[in-house]
């Protein structure tokens, strides 16, 4: 990862995933069904795309293996959520590696042995089936996650309010315009602090 990747990605961990929507001209969040479900790091990181058939996760650990520290694994997992794409035996490998987070457009298991670990995991749902073991799928090619295109490289941005995908080469003008909205915001509100008056829209210069 380059000292700019890095700069940027520090960067991001300043705003919520809410801001820097306010900043997007074009917002990609994921489903609302993808939730933080372990963990209350914030992740911020590339992506690394894992594209396996539905119910199917046996690629999974070939995809832990072939990752960079820092990277969010992003996975397709289809909606499924009577099979597990995801467990704490994952968890470990994956937090031995300094990997960023997983998101999984499905269920993950072991609710109780990945909250031991501690590894970040944003998913759809949790279920103790798990899946077909077959390593089947591609690493690192675009791919749909809760709605939302994710390619290779793309930045995720992942914390209570949700998750947001930002191209990297948007990601300086993201960060700008959201600024601007913040400082927007608090002027109004110390306005209001001062005069009492009470002004429910804040309009951005």
């Amino acid at each position: 990862m380059d000292e700019k990747l890095k700069s940027i990605i520090e960067q991001l961990r300043e705003f919520t995933t809410s801001e820097l929507c306010d900043g997007a001209i074009d917002y990609h969040t994921m489903d609302y069904h993808i939730k933080r479900r372990v963990s209350d790091k914030k992740i911020v990181g590339p992506a690394f795309t894992v594209n396996p058939p539905k119910g199917v996760s046996g690629i999974i650990p070939d995809a832990i293996l072939a990752m960079n520290p820092g990277e969010v694994m992003v996975v397709a997992g289809k909606e499924c959520c009577n099979h597990s794409y995801w467990g704490d035996h994952r968890s470990i490998c994956a937090s031995m590696k300094g990997l960023e987070g997983v998101v999984i457009d499905g269920a993950f298991r072991d609710l109780e042995g990945c909250m031991e670990v501690g590894f970040p995991i944003f998913a759809r749902s949790v279920t103790p089936g798990s899946c077909a073991k077959a390593a089947e799928g591609e690493l690192n090619v675009p791919i749909l996650c809760g709605g939302v295109e994710v390619c290779p490289g793309d930045l995720i941005v992942g914390d209570c309010n949700g998750i947001i995908v930002i191209k990297p080469e948007e990601a300086e003008l993201v960060m700008e315009r959201a600024r601007k909205k913040i400082a927007a915001q608090n002027a109004v509100i110390e306005r209001m602090r001062q005069t009492g008056e009470i002004l429910p829209r804040v309009k951005i210069n």
